[in-house]
């Protein structure tokens, strides 16, 4: 079956730089639109960013500019790049993988934790 396990996350002070890392398998990964996802305590789920098959990326107007997802299927790996971290960036962040037809897949989820 499919799993998606992320990994990265952890405690960073404010201005610092996280990378996640989710590894998915039982999927034909380039298939897949894959998305960062994140939910802070008390507040619904929320889109961070996505990357369609083709490699088009698409973010959350939170993070654009600070954030970068990518893909590579040949490791069918998706990362977030997370740099000029802030306070109200700490929440649990899930990876998200969605193809027509399914009803898409979620991780366990990372904790990012940015305070000093």
């Amino acid at each position: 079956q499919v799993q998606l396990v992320e990994s990265g996350g952890g405690l960073v002070q404010p201005g610092g730089s996280l990378r996640l890392s989710c590894a998915a398998s039982g999927m034909l990964f380039r298939n897949y639109v894959m998305g960062w996802y994140r939910q802070a305590p008390g507040k619904q789920r929320e889109l961070v960013a996505t990357v369609t098959r083709g490699g088009i990326s698409n973010y959350a107007s939170s993070v654009k500019g600070r954030f970068t997802i990518s893909r590579d299927n040949a490791e069918n790996t998706v990362y977030l790049q997370m740099n000029s971290l802030k306070p109200e960036d700490t929440a649990v962040y899930y990876c998200n993988a969605w193809a027509p037809g399914t009803d898409g897949h979620w991780g366990q989820g990372t904790q990012v934790t940015v305070s000093s």
